[in-house]
């Protein structure tokens, strides 16, 4: 059943009851439809509402109702007439009530007693939870990281993240909308790998435009980490207290050490920056620079192993030929 048969069916039983309510009069299934249709509006309006807000807006109320009734017998302690205890008790429960709604609304990132959010463990073994980028999907290494079971505990997808991929799968651009179906192929071709703890998470946060910002709440909601191959993402989330596992960084620590005066065989595929040079790349993508060399590319060569750099877009080894 979709929510057009329920939403159909509950105005069908609306009409049905008005009309046997009101001794089965016509006005009465009338009455029915109308306060059919005001709670279906009502309830359209309600698709905004997180379940994180509706939880903290509860457990307000209850703090503030348990606040009224304390103060409210204090009051009761007093000699005066019962209709003004009563109307004392209305106001107090209106007061305490609504104090209890903006303290469980504003302090809600803070709730994580709060059913949804309920994370039952024992006190000495904590789950391990990381929440996946976008750019981490679409970059694909993460098939291969989950793979060698590196990374223990759940992994969470956000919605929002899923939307994103569709919305990046549905560009315009045709880069882009490759990048995007990229992603949601390597999503699925993760969701089928077996012995995974992967969830798709629900949260929103509708009041939060940017992405970005949508995943460092979340991480901090949930004491995560954050996943991901963004450089501006990483320095702002570090920048919060959310730690972050960056995929380049990974490669970059995996790459192989070499040394000055080592010696390694490369194929120069193309011209280098500076006059003569010839570039070739390591099975990992590293560049390679070997000086005086341009009249032998398309050739695999021996190398000297001259000095190497460390660059924020990865390594860069240069070399000489070998004589």
């Amino acid at each position: 059943m979709n929510v057009l048969s329920a939403r159909i069916l509950f105005v069908v039983a609306s009409i049905l009851v008005g009309y046997f309510t009101a001794n089965q009069t016509w006005l009465g299934g009338v009455l029915g439809a109308v306060a059919s249709g005001l709670i279906i509006l009502l309830e359209s309006f309600m698709r905004r509402v997180s379940v994180r807000g509706l939880s903290s807006t509860v457990f307000g109320l209850i703090l503030g109702l348990i606040m009224a009734k304390l103060v409210g017998d204090a009051f009761s302690v007093a000699q005066m007439p019962p209709e003004t205890l009563a109307n004392i008790r209305v106001i107090l429960t209106l007061i305490f009530c609504y104090f209890g709604i903006l303290i469980g609304l504003r302090g809600k990132d803070e709730f994580n007693i709060i059913i949804p959010y309920v994370r039952l463990r024992k006190q000495d073994q904590a789950e391990e939870v990381t929440v996946v980028d976008t750019s981490a999907i679409i970059d694909g290494r993460i098939q291969d990281i989950l793979k060698t079971k590196f990374m223990e505990g759940k992994i969470v997808i956000p919605r929002f993240v899923l939307k994103e991929l569709q919305q990046i799968a549905d560009s315009t651009d045709p880069i882009k909308r490759q990048r995007g179906r990229r992603g949601l192929e390597i999503l699925n071709a993760i969701q089928k790998e077996s012995g995974l703890n992967l969830s798709l998470h629900e949260e929103e946060f509708p009041e939060v435009k940017e992405v970005d910002a949508k995943l460092v709440k979340l991480a901090q909601l949930l004491q995560a980490k954050i996943l991901t191959v963004d450089f501006n993402l990483n320095h702002v989330a570090s920048f919060q207290g959310v730690k972050v596992l960056n995929i380049n960084e990974l490669a970059n620590a995996l790459k192989p050490v070499v040394f000055p005066g080592e010696q390694m065989q490369i194929k120069l595929l193309k011209e280098g920056k500076e006059y003569n040079q010839g570039v070739g790349y390591l099975d990992d993508g590293t560049m390679v620079v070997v000086e005086e060399a341009r009249k032998l590319i398309g050739q695999e060569i021996k190398v000297v192993v001259t000095s190497v750099l460390q660059t924020p877009a990865g390594r860069m080894i240069f070399t000489k030929i070998s004589r």
